[in-house]
C-alpha cells in the first residue's frame, strides 16, 4: 500500500466524522492507525503505544509519536505534520490538541485507556466512538483481497506439509514450532496468532495451548494456525486423524461439523444478516442433537487483525456485503474425547461467496 492509498482512506473517513458531529478523530487502535497512515501495525506491548493518528474533518492530519519513531514517521509522513512528544506524553498531547482548537474530538472507546481519557479530558471536548474506521476496513479493497489470498495460499501450503509432521511421540509444542518455521520459510513476517495444537482431549479446548502432550497413534490432532503476509492475516483450522483408519466417532463427528459448515456457506451472500449464517450451522447441529457441543460463534472477519468485524454469531447485527472476509469454523467438543473444528476463509462476492 502506498501514501495515496492511505490518503484516500482518510478522505473516506471524513464524511463519517461529519456524520457523527466530530471535528477530528484521535486514532489509537494500532490496526486502524496503520490502515489510515501505513505507520506501525503493532504497538510495542499492551501498556505502550507507538503513537496516534489525528484525522480532522477538513485536514490537515497529524501523526503523533515519540522520538524513537521519528525516522520511521518521516519515511511515511510530511514532517511538518508530525508531532513528537517525549516525557509527560499525555500532557504534551493534550496541549497540542488544545492548540489546534478543533472542537469535538472523537476517541476510539475500545482502544483508549481510561487514564489517557482522564488526562486528555482536561480542557478538551472528547466523544467516545466505536467502529468508525472499522466501518471502512470491513469492506476489503481489491489490493487487500489479493494480499489476503496470498496469505491464505501460504496457509494451505503449510497445511499440506502437516500430515507428514504428525509423528507419534512428537509433542504439541514441537509440532507448533515446526509449523511456525514453515510459515517463516514461506515468506510470512510472523504468525497471525500463536498456533493452536491439541492432541486428543486437549482438542476440546478451542484455544488449546501447545504443551508436552505427545501425538499418539489412533488419535485426533486439531491444528488451528495462520500467518501474516504483507500485513494481512490468514486463519484456518483442520483436524487430523493419526493412524490408518479413523474411528467411527471421528468420522461421524467430522461429517456433522463439515455439514454445519456447508449449511452456512450455502447461504452466505450479499444482503444476508450475518447471524443467519450462524443459525444455519447451529440448526444443522441441533437437528442431530449435538448443538450443545458447539460452544462458540461460527466465525469472524479477518484482515489486518485476526479477529475483526464482521462477527458470525447469534447476536451479530451486520448484513453481509461484497468484499467482506469471514471465517466459517463450526466445531464440536467433548472434554472426555476431544474436539473437531474445520475452518475456511470465505470472501463474500457480488452474487454469493468464494472459499479461499
Amino acid at each position: 500500500m502506498n501514501k495515496h492509498t492511505h490518503s484516500a482512506r482518510r478522505e473516506k473517513l471524513r464524511p463519517l466524522l461529519a456524520r457523527e458531529g466530530l471535528d477530528a478523530l484521535l486514532v489509537s487502535l494500532a490496526a486502524n492507525r496503520f490502515y489510515l497512515s501505513g505507520f506501525e501495525l503493532h504497538d510495542p506491548q499492551c501498556n505502550e503505544s507507538a503513537g496516534y493518528l489525528l484525522v480532522t474533518r477538513n485536514g490537515p492530519d497529524w501523526l503523533l509519536t515519540d522520538p524513537r519513531y521519528l525516522d520511521a514517521a518521516r519515511r511515511l509522513w510530511d514532517e511538518d505534520n508530525v508531532f513528537i512528544y517525549a516525557q509527560a506524553r499525555n500532557e504534551k498531547i493534550r496541549e497540542f490538541l488544545a492548540g489546534l482548537r478543533l472542537g469535538t474530538i472523537g476517541v476510539e472507546s475500545q482502544a483508549l485507556c481510561v487514564q489517557t481519557w482522564l488526562d486528555l479530558s482536561n480542557g478538551l471536548t472528547l466523544k467516545p466512538t466505536k467502529g468508525l474506521v472499522e466501518e471502512l476496513r470491513i469492506i476489503k479493497e481489491p489490493g487487500e483481497i489479493e494480499i489476503i489470498r496470498r496469505s491464505c495460499r501460504l496457509n494451505h501450503e503449510v497445511f499440506g506439509l502437516t500430515p507428514r509432521l504428525l509423528v507419534p511421540g512428537k509433542t504439541e509444542e514441537a509440532l507448533a514450532w515446526e509449523l511456525e518455521q514453515a510459515f517463516r520459510n514461506g515468506g510470512a513476517s510472523e504468525l497471525s496468532f500463536e498456533t493452536i495444537v491439541g492432541v486428543g482431549p486437549n482438542a476440546a479446548l478451542p484455544h488449546a495451548i501447545p504443551g508436552t502432550t505427545a501425538i499418539r497413534e489412533n488419535e485426533l490432532v486439531l491444528v488451528d494456525m495462520g500467518c501474516r503476509l504483507g500485513a494481512y492475516c490468514s486463519d484456518q483450522t483442520r483436524t487430523f486423524w493419526v493412524g490408518d483408519k479413523p474411528s467411527e466417532r471421528f468420522q461421524h463427528t467430522m461429517e456433522l461439523v463439515r455439514g454445519a459448515q456447508q449449511a452456512a456457506i450455502d447461504i452466505i451472500r450479499p444482503g444476508l444478516p450475518a447471524r443467519e449464517a450462524y443459525l444455519a450451522a447451529w440448526n444443522h447441529l441441533d437437528r442431530h442433537g449435538v448443538a450443545s457441543q458447539f460452544t462458540h460463534g461460527l466465525g469472524h472477519g479477518i484482515g489486518l487483525e485476526t479477529h475483526e468485524p464482521p462477527s458470525l454469531g447469534r447476536l451479530a447485527e451486520t448484513t453481509l456485503q461484497p468484499g467482506m472476509f469471514v471465517t466459517v469454523e463450526p466445531g464440536l467438543y467433548d472434554p472426555t474425547w476431544g474436539g473437531i473444528r474445520w475452518e475456511y476463509m470465505v470472501l463474500v462476492t457480488e452474487n454469493g461467496c468464494e472459499i479461499l
